[in-house]
C-alpha cells in the first residue's frame, strides 16, 4: 500500500497529545480529591466503573483518530483489474513472408489457427481488437467481445507486401484510445507519429497490445518510436517473433493472397528470388522487438512452430489480464474511523448515564 499525501500522517501527533492531556487531567483530579478515612465509604457511595469500561471508549477514540489520519493521507492499494475491463489489441503480421512453409502448412495458416484458439479461450469476457499489417496497418475489428466477428476477420486474413510493425503499434494505440478515455490518440498522419504526451504514466493501463510478426520493420514509423508512444500512455506491448531461421519454400494459396493469385516456390509473384536452393531464410529483428518490450514494460516471446505459438498465446492472459492497478482506498479508512469514533462516544455516554443512575 502507498500514500498519495504521506504528510497528512502528521495528524497522528494529536494522539499522544490527547493521551498526555488525559493523564494530566487524571493527575490533577487525584490531587484535588477529598480525603476520607475509609476507601470503603467511597465505594459504597459512588459505584465506579470497572477499569476496562473506562478504557474502552478511549481506545476506540484513539483508533478512530489513527484511521482518520491514514485516510487523510489517501492510501492506495494494488488490486487486480477484472478481465472484462481489459482490451487486448492483437496485431498480426500479414506480410508475404508469412507464406513461408517452415511452419506447416505455412506461417499465416498457423497464426490464424493460434489466433482462433486464443479468441475462443477468452470465453467472450475480454474485449479483443484485431489489427493487421503488411506495408500499412489497419484496424479490422474494434475491441469487442463478439467472437463471431473476430473469428470471421481471422479467416479472411490476406498477405501483402511490406512490414510496418511501428505503424501497427500506433494503430493499436488509437484503437484503444477510442474505448479508453485515459489513453490519448497518437495523432498519426502520413505515417508520422506526433510527440508523446509529457510525463511518464503513473500506472499501466489494463489495455494491452500483442504484436505477432515474423520479420523486421521495412517501412513507416520505427517500432521503437511507436513503443515510446505506447509507454507514454501506460500501454504494454508484448511482441512475438514467429518462425524459424531455416530456409523454406514460400507457398500461399489464392485465398491467402491480396489479389487472389496463388504462388509457390517456383518463383510466382516474386520471381526467382524465392526459387531453388530450398527457399528463403526469414530474419526476425529480435533486438528491436526486445527493445519494444523493454520500453513499454511488456515481454518478448519467441515461437518457432505452431505449438510454441499456441502456448505463447495461451499463456499471455496470465501476464496482462487482471493487471495490478493502484486504487485509492481512503474512503474505507475514513468510514472505519468514523464508526469507531461513534462507538466510542455512544459507549461513553451510555456507561456514564448508567453510572449516574446508579449513583442516585
Amino acid at each position: 500500500m502507498s500514500l498519495s499525501w504521506p504528510w497528512a500522517l502528521a495528524a497522528l501527533l494529536v494522539v499522544p497529545l490527547l493521551l498526555l492531556a488525559r493523564w494530566w487531567a487524571n493527575r490533577r483530579r487525584r490531587k484535588v480529591a477529598v480525603r476520607v478515612s475509609s476507601v470503603a465509604l467511597i465505594r459504597a457511595a459512588v459505584p465506579g466503573r470497572t477499569a476496562w469500561r473506562r478504557r474502552i471508549p478511549v481506545i476506540l477514540f484513539v483508533a478512530a483518530l489513527v484511521f482518520l489520519a491514514v485516510g487523510a493521507a489517501r492510501p492506495q492499494a494494488s488490486v487486480r483489474v477484472p478481465s472484462n475491463a481489459t482490451s487486448i489489441l492483437l496485431a498480426i503480421d500479414v506480410s508475404r513472408s508469412m507464406c513461408s512453409t517452415d511452419v506447416q502448412p505455412n506461417r499465416i495458416a498457423a497464426a490464424q489457427a493460434a489466433a482462433r484458439e486464443f479468441i475462443k479461450a477468452q470465453g467472450g469476457e475480454t474485449k479483443i481488437g484485431l489489427v493487421t499489417f503488411s506495408g500499412i496497418a489497419a484496424l479490422l475489428v474494434e475491441p469487442t467481445t463478439d467472437q463471431e466477428a473476430l473469428l470471421k476477420a481471422i479467416d479472411e486474413l490476406r498477405t501483402g507486401r511490406g512490414t510496418a510493425i511501428g505503424q501497427a503499434i500506433l494503430t493499436s494505440i488509437d484503437a484503444i484510445a477510442e474505448t479508453n478515455p485515459a489513453v490519448p490518440p497518437t495523432g498519426v498522419t502520413s505515417g508520422e507519429a506526433s510527440p508523446a504526451p509529457s510525463g511518464a504514466p503513473a500506472e499501466y493501463q489494463a489495455d494491452t497490445i500483442v504484436v505477432l510478426t515474423d520479420g523486421a520493420n521495412t517501412q513507416g514509423v520505427e517500432p521503437v518510436t511507436a513503443a515510446e508512444q505506447a509507454s507514454a500512455r501506460g500501454l504494454r506491448v508484448y511482441p512475438i517473433g514467429f518462425g524459424t531461421t531455416q530456409p523454406a519454400p514460400m507457398v500461399c494459396t489464392a485465398d491467402q493472397i491480396s489479389g487472389g493469385s496463388a504462388f509457390g516456390n517456383d518463383g510466382g509473384r516474386f520471381g526467382g528470388g524465392f526459387g531453388g536452393g530450398g527457399g528463403r531464410v526469414q530474419q526476425i529483428d529480435e533486438d528491436t522487438l526486445e527493445k519494444v518490450a523493454e520500453i513499454t514494460g511488456g515481454e518478448y516471446f519467441r515461437a518457432e512452430d505452431a505449438d510454441q505459438l499456441q502456448d505463447v498465446l495461451t499463456d499471455l492472459p496470465s501476464n496482462f489480464v487482471g493487471q495490478q492497478k493502484l486504487v485509492e482506498v481512503s474512503v474505507w479508512f475514513v468510514l472505519l474511523g468514523t464508526l469507531l469514533a461513534i462507538a466510542a462516544v455512544v459507549l461513553s455516554l451510555r456507561w456514564n448515564r448508567s453510572l449516574s443512575a446508579r449513583s442516585t
